[in-house]
């Protein structure tokens, strides 16, 4: 009987012992799968990776495109990726790359230096006007690439290009050859569906070459559900009802307001290198009346609106603190890049009021007035939908108020205020906030240079109309194509002098990274970088 016992108990704990790892490996497969569902703000302009410009479509990019070498977002170093190594040449114009062999495109067209080839010339291509290709432009010529197998390529470039591998962090590969053109990717997922202004479905990528430790094919999400929806209040309500699994960016008073209730579903990360800023329509063919643009033209207005608004006010009040007034291009948690001289501009209508009235302006029953006698009133623009912008808006307009300028808030679309911003330059001033994805400062390039694209207050100048601006001109590229890190600080920080001394951009805060994860997402750690939440996208899964 005890021997029999003692069999039966083997049979038992073999049979236990066997359940356990049944339900260990149906837990691990139920881990694996699923659909992550979050929202885009705006519509994606476009699904071609060298266009990309809005946050939508950086978003899509990060999670479809294959890229060559990958800054880890939490460790903030640079990894391999479809490169599998790298080098740099010593005057920093050329970078020679291995890359992995044995890997195709989401439509099984094979990968091959053939393909990293034609990316660089599409994205270099002077008529594709590529924000992302700006970065890379620190001379005039041509690109130059040399294929010397399936597996190497080399770049060349016609001037040294600082920080040279990091920028390809943002370059997407496209096919060669491919009949799907750029929706052919090498990234973790693909566009499956798109419904205008309703959703992106994106899908697995059944050809993805990434593997984890175990040697399972990555990613372990079956899909990922962006729903387009612009309202940040339907957003968190549906956040709420588990309809969307995360918020990647979240409002400071929905952080308060869960972190009261829900702790484990908010993260702050500390503050981001995302800005929220003021521009004046500076473009000559713009359709506004050319006393306007006078005022816009000039420093000193610009400089005085910028001493006449209560930065505090706003990261208090519409931010609830979690957010910081703004000092300049760079957030001071860009430790290296920052310009440590510069100090938050001091709040003072006062002194804006007296140094409009050394321009020639006048008070006159509570009216501010240029010297030509035009009462000094303007328009700001922003995107309808974001309320923090609103109020923004709605506490700048007092501010203003305190010396004379009267200012009309608009909210339009966002497609609407695009069009307006980028093609009829139909606008006076715009409120909108910058994402900035990297930290190096090549990577705002397309700010920055007076022929770029995104040189916001007066985009794609033929030749730069001011005289700051060729100095910008000229210390971005030094900076861009300078090996030496030292200098290219020194050619930065005066960058950053100079916008504070110009103010073509009115610097207002920088946010504080704050997300919200559903506990039914497995693996998330929200960072400080752009994707904050879905950085890792490729390892996440859903309960």
């Amino acid at each position: 009987m005890a021997l029999r016992r003692c069999a039966a108990g083997n049979r038992v704990s073999f049979v236990a012992s066997v359940l356990v790892w049944v339900c260990m490996l149906a837990g691990l497969a139920a881990a694996q799968g699923g659909e992550l569902r979050f929202c885009l703000h705006t519509e994606p302009k476009t699904f071609d990776p060298l266009k990309v410009e809005d946050d939508a479509s950086v978003s899509i990019r990060y999670l479809t495109g294959g890229v060559l070498v990958r800054l880890n977002r939490q460790t903030q170093t640079l990894e391999p990726e479809l490169a599998q190594s790298w080098k740099v040449s010593k005057d920093g114009r050329a970078i020679a790359l291995k890359l992995r062999s044995g890997i195709s495109f989401s439509d099984g067209t094979p990968f091959s230096a053939e393909d990293v080839a034609y990316t660089v010339h599409q994205l270099m291509d002077p008529a594709l006007h590529s924000p992302t290709g700006d970065a890379f432009r620190t001379g005039p010529g041509n690109v130059e690439t040399k294929i010397a197998s399936s597996t190497q390529v080399s770049i060349t470039f016609p001037a040294p290009v600082a920080g040279l591998d990091k920028l390809f962090d943002q370059v997407a590969i496209l096919s060669a050859h491919s009949q799907k053109k750029e929706m052919a990717v090498l990234g973790p997922f693909v566009v499956a569906d798109y419904k205008p202004g309703s959703t992106v479905l994106l899908k697995r990528n059944p050809n993805y070459w990434k593997t984890d430790a175990q040697g399972r094919k990555l990613p372990y999400l079956d899909a990922i559900r962006l729903d387009i929806q612009s309202n940040r209040d339907v957003e968190m309500l549906r956040f709420k009802r588990n309809e969307v699994d995360l918020i990647n960016s979240l409002d400071s008073d929905y952080f308060d307001k869960l972190a009261a209730t829900s702790p484990q579903l908010v993260h702050d990360a500390g503050p981001s290198l995302d800005s929220e800023q003021l521009w004046f329509n500076q473009v000559a063919r713009a359709p506004i009346p050319g006393f306007k643009k006078n005022w816009f033209r000039s420093a000193s207005f610009r400089r005085a609106i910028s001493e006449a608004i209560n930065r505090a006010d706003l990261s208090r009040i519409v931010f609830r603190g979690h957010a910081q007034p703004a000092i300049g291009p760079i957030s001071p948690a860009n430790k290296f890049w920052f310009n440590s001289k510069l100090k938050t501009e001091s709040y003072s209508p006062e002194t804006a009021l007296k140094a409009l009235q050394s321009e020639g302006f006048r008070l006159e029953n509570g009216a501010l007035k240029d010297h030509e006698g035009n009462v000094v009133v303007f328009s700001i623009i922003t995107n309808s939908g974001n309320k923090y912008r609103e109020r923004m808006a709605v506490l700048i307009q007092d501010d203003l108020q305190k010396i004379g300028i009267r200012v009309n808030v608009v909210t339009l679309d966002f497609p609407s205020l695009i069009e307006r911003m980028t093609q009829t330059f139909d606008y006076e001033a715009i409120l909108l906030g910058f994402t900035n994805a990297d930290l190096d400062p090549n990577t705002q390039m397309n700010v920055w240079l007076s022929s770029a694209e995104n040189h916001q207050w007066n985009p794609q100048q033929k030749n730069p109309e001011t005289a700051w601006e060729t100095e910008v001109d000229k210390l971005m590229r030094a900076q861009a194509s300078s090996g030496d890190a030292k200098k290219r600080k020194e050619s930065f920080d005066r960058v950053q002098e100079i916008v504070r001394e110009q103010a073509p951009f009115i610097y207002l805060i920088n946010k504080d990274a704050l997300s919200a994860v559903s506990t039914s997402v497995q693996g998330a750690s929200p960072v400080i970088l752009h994707p904050q939440t879905f950085w890792n996208a490729e390892r996440l899964t859903v309960k």
